[in-house]
């Protein structure tokens, strides 16, 4: 969940202009990119960016963004579980959404966190990061061979706890996310905001063993995936690569 959100602008961009006349900085033999700030400490090079060349004079190439990724499959994994959480169907055994948990909503999701580090973006890496792990968890969970569910027997309130503060742990993440998120965009306060009360129902839901709680919890978490998805086609379509681009709402920055 990256900053460019909030400039509706997409991809991170740098101005590469100047490396076609000339080439990029060397710094201790270390070729980076074109104007990229040097930090000294007593003239010593204390950072650089440095990214990768093809030797043959070209412009180098930025990251792409990989809020879009991040989203799109939280947004998808999320749907899915909440639909089951709602009984969609008749649905009350979630089983199926396990696959989705381990390769999408868990590790896409941290991909796209490790890449948010790559681009220097400390809030979107936290938040994939931590939401793929999030994924591969409750997704262990419900693996049989894993051993956790049967570890209860037919103590179903004794596991209804548990899952519980499980779920309690992740709604505290996530207000602290939203907190976190108050200067981004409305968009992102939408989100950890609905998500945050999503995992307080669920949670609530487990506690009191309420099946109308839990489909509150899985109705929040629908409209969850679908905010979700909004940010993630509005990361996606820039103004250099896209018909139209959507809103998401400017909070005013801090100008000192």
């Amino acid at each position: 969940m990256s900053p460019d959100l909030e400039k509706g602008d997409g991809p991170r961009e740098v101005a590469f202009e100047d490396s076609k006349r000339a080439p990029p900085p060397i710094v201790n033999g270390i070729q980076g990119i074109p104007g990229a700030p040097v930090a000294t400490q007593g003239g010593i090079p204390a950072t650089i960016n440095i990214t990768p060349s093809d030797f043959n004079g070209s412009p180098f190439r930025p990251i792409a963004n990989p809020g879009p990724l991040g989203l799109f499959s939280f947004a998808s994994t999320t749907f899915i579980l909440s639909l089951y959480n709602l009984q969609t169907r008749g649905i009350t055994t979630a089983n199926v959404v396990v696959g989705m948990a381990v390769c999408c909503g868990g590790l896409s999701q941290l991909l796209a966190g490790m890449w948010e580090f790559a681009a220097g973006n400390t809030f979107g890496a936290t938040a994939f990061s931590s939401y793929g792990a999030f994924w591969m968890s409750y997704a262990t969970i419900l693996i049989p061979n894993s051993g956790i569910l049967a570890a209860y027997g037919d103590n179903t309130k004794e596991l209804d706890n548990a899952l519980g503060i499980y779920l309690t742990a992740w709604f505290i993440f996530t207000f602290l996310m939203f907190l976190g998120s108050l200067r981004k965009s409305l968009g992102m306060i939408s989100l950890f905001g609905s998500l945050t009360v999503t995992f307080i129902l669920l949670a609530a839901g487990n506690f009191a063993q309420s099946t109308g709680t839990t489909k509150a919890g899985g109705a929040m978490g629908a409209i969850t995936a679908f905010i979700a998805y909004y940010l993630g086609l509005a990361e996606m379509n820039t103004r250099r690569d896209a018909w139209f681009t959507l809103p998401i709402g400017e909070v005013p920055k801090r100008q000192d």
